[in-house]
């Protein structure tokens, strides 16, 4: 099971930070190389990936010394190793950085780009981007969006202030709003805020339902202009449940366009994108009171949804 590792100063590479594992603490494990343990145990990567990993000195002790692919066995001990894949799509749409200062970096991303790596992306991820952009190897997200969503994502630059920057939203006194475009339902009693339970499919689990049960999210939804079939919504959400927004639209009979699980599945999270239909959801302004310096901030998208067409 990877780790944070245990030494901050182990350096990121090419904007990476290492990932780290610790092995079983077992004197009587059935691996006598490291290179058979993650062999077996991060198949991931076959047995011949992680012995050039080894031999290009990217797989460190918690000293941050390379291990070898001849390293034996140690129970206990921790191994950090560097995350990349040989075969990663490709995102071809930019960020830009809203504001930066020595507490705080303000992201504008794109639609398609992950926050975070993840499945089948590292280096085409935001905070690798942004890693490699800036050369601060402490950024850390504070918040996510959907990598289907684009908008705004805010950052901690310093490792002091995450926790701080971090309660604001575990507390909720972050005031977030997004727009999005949706058919025009003229049936619906506008603005109206939307309550429900929202919950893993036990099935599917890239899609959220909404069974039966306390409500445990709540969106405030308001429409702000009409194009014929189409509309485009205010959305302001009071919790902060996967994949809200986009279920609350759904069940109001007016799902996302370019949405691609609702109200039915068109692709799955591992099939390949169609850059041409993003998802019309947009992370439009957030504000707060900055915990760290003391100042009200705000800050709006410089990007817009494209409408479909007629």
């Amino acid at each position: 099971m990877a780790r944070p590792p245990k030494h901050p100063q182990i350096p990121a590479r090419e904007g990476v930070s290492p990932s780290c594992v610790v092995l079983p603490h077992s004197r009587s494990a059935p691996w006598s190389l490291l290179l058979d343990f993650l062999t077996e145990r991060l198949s991931v990567v076959d047995r011949a990936a992680w012995a050039e990993r080894l031999a290009r000195g990217e797989v460190l002790d918690d000293t941050g010394q390379p291990l070898t692919p001849d390293a034996p066995f140690e129970p206990g001990a921790r191994v950090h190793y560097y995350r990349h894949l040989d075969d990663e799509p490709a995102i071809p749409f930019e960020a830009s950085v809203l504001f930066q200062d020595e507490h705080l970096l303000v992201a504008d991303k794109p639609h398609f780009l992950p926050v975070t790596p993840g499945g089948r992306y590292v280096q085409q991820s935001l905070l690798v981007r942004l890693k490699r952009q800036t050369g601060i190897d402490s950024l850390s997200p504070i918040h996510r969006i959907d990598r289907e969503t684009a908008g705004l994502v805010l950052f901690s630059v310093q490792a002091r202030d995450r926790n701080a920057y971090q309660a604001l939203f575990r507390e909720r006194v972050v005031h977030k709003t997004y727009e999005a475009i949706a058919a025009h339902r003229p049936e619906l009693v506008l603005p109206t805020t939307r309550r429900s339970r929202i919950e893993e499919d036990g099935e599917r689990f890239f899609r959220m339902v909404e069974p039966d049960g306390a409500a445990n999210s709540e969106t405030r939804i308001e429409r702000c202009e009409v194009r014929g079939a189409w509309a485009r919504y205010r959305l302001t959400p009071l919790t902060g449940k996967r994949h809200q927004l986009r279920v609350h639209m759904n069940a109001l009979g007016a799902p996302i366009v370019g949405d691609q699980f609702y109200p039915q599945v068109l692709r799955g999270p591992q099939e390949a994108e169609d850059f041409s239909e993003p998802l019309r959801l947009l992370a439009r302004s957030i504000a707060f009171e900055d915990p760290v310096t003391g100042l009200s901030r705000r800050f709006d998208s410089e990007r817009s949804l494209d409408w479909p067409a007629p």
